[in-house]
């Protein structure tokens, strides 16, 4: 059995709450853990450390979610960085609009320990070829 593989993650919420319990989560799972609390906030961490996943949460001052993404997904730099959208609000238009601006998944909060941890290893294994 391989080791579980590490990953470099990146969390962009506008509440310390929610980033600190993913962060938590995220580091008992073994993995990287990089913090943004707004979309300019996330896009200057995405271009410095280049992050493997990054989840980020939809309602945020400035720069929401959707406009965040769909920035990652436009530039060609970023393209392939999976993102998974975090929002309270679990409607079909707001899983339709995250796919259209281009995030891979969609997460319902407040998520699981194992919801998030299932994430990054479904994501991360598309990025090791593993999947």
């Amino acid at each position: 059995m391989n080791p579980t593989p590490t990953f470099k993650v990146l969390v962009v919420d506008d509440s310390n709450t929610i980033r600190r319990s993913a962060e938590i989560f995220l580091k008992q799972g073994g993995h990287e853990v990089l913090l943004a609390e707004d979309g300019f906030d996330a896009l200057a961490k995405i271009n410095d450390y280049l992050p493997d996943i990054v989840f980020c949460d939809i309602l945020m001052p400035r720069l929401d979610g959707y406009q965040t993404c769909a920035i990652i997904k436009r530039n060609a730099r970023f393209a392939n960085i999976p993102v998974v959208m975090l929002s309270s609000k679990d409607g079909v238009f707001d899983k339709a609009r995250g796919r259209m601006v281009g995030s891979q998944e969609y997460l319902t909060k407040p998520f699981t320990k194992d919801q998030l941890l299932q994430a990054v290893q479904q994501f991360g294994a598309q990025l090791t070829g593993a999947a």
